[in-house]
């Protein structure tokens, strides 16, 4: 614990990375709040359920109940592919086409504040080493802090647990987690994975590289792109 308070907040959106993040800070003996940042994307409800899912199935005295907070970003984002479902990056595509805008400096300014605002001095992201974007490097985040602490004059520090792991050894630390109930699909059918996006193809191949059995549902049948560095 880097500040000796106990107290952590967590962006916690119910997926791989970060439910095996939230298992980790649970063991680390942290007292954790997760935060679930809601966009109103196109798969948000079947993710906010997996989300309460997972709060309720790993529910102890030093895991606070889930935290919803409300960033609507259709006045900025119009006829993006988050949000009308034509153009979703699929199993082929390259990790960068599935960014989305201003999302890590939303995130963490919306979260930040809370943090801020109920006296919890960290907040913690599933960010891994291998994210290929720029509003996810160590430098990024330092200056989201700065901003924060100027704003309030509270003391805020980020943390990312995983900063130096690629999705192999994430998943690894993962293995006695309830990972069957985690979601990570841009395109839901009818509340399943759908089997043909980007995120379904970066979540089978992370059970597959540690030869774990994937409990997902996937709606179509998986296709098969060359294996991308996770």
């Amino acid at each position: 614990m880097t500040t000796g308070d106990p107290r952590i907040g967590l962006l916690f959106s119910g997926g791989l990375d970060s439910t095996i993040l939230l298992g980790h800070l649970l063991n680390e003996g942290y007292v954790v709040y997760p935060l679930y940042i809601r966009f109103y994307l196109l798969w948000e409800d079947v993710e906010l359920r997996a989300a309460r899912r997972i709060v309720d199935k790993l529910a102890q005295p030093r895991l606070a109940p889930l935290v919803i907070l409300e960033v609507p970003v259709a006045d900025l984002y119009g006829d993006h592919w988050s949000l009308n479902g034509q153009g979703i990056p699929d199993a082929f595509s390259r990790a960068e086409s599935v960014f989305l805008p201003g999302r890590n400096a939303l995130l963490a300014l919306k979260a930040g504040l809370w943090c801020q605002l109920h006296r919890v001095p960290e907040l913690a992201l599933g960010v891994l080493c291998t994210n290929p974007f720029s509003d996810a490097t160590e430098e990024f985040f330092t200056e989201m802090e700065r901003v924060l602490v100027r704003s309030l004059g509270h003391p805020l520090r980020f943390v990312r647990p995983f900063g130096h792991l690629d999705k192999a050894a994430v998943m690894d630390l993962g293995r006695n987690l309830p990972l069957e109930l985690s979601f990570s699909c841009i395109f839901p059918i009818d509340g399943n994975h759908c089997g043909g996006c980007n995120k379904c193809a970066e979540r089978h191949e992370a059970f597959v590289g540690l030869n774990l059995p994937d409990p997902t549902i996937y709606v179509r049948p998986l296709a098969s792109p060359e294996p991308r560095s996770l």
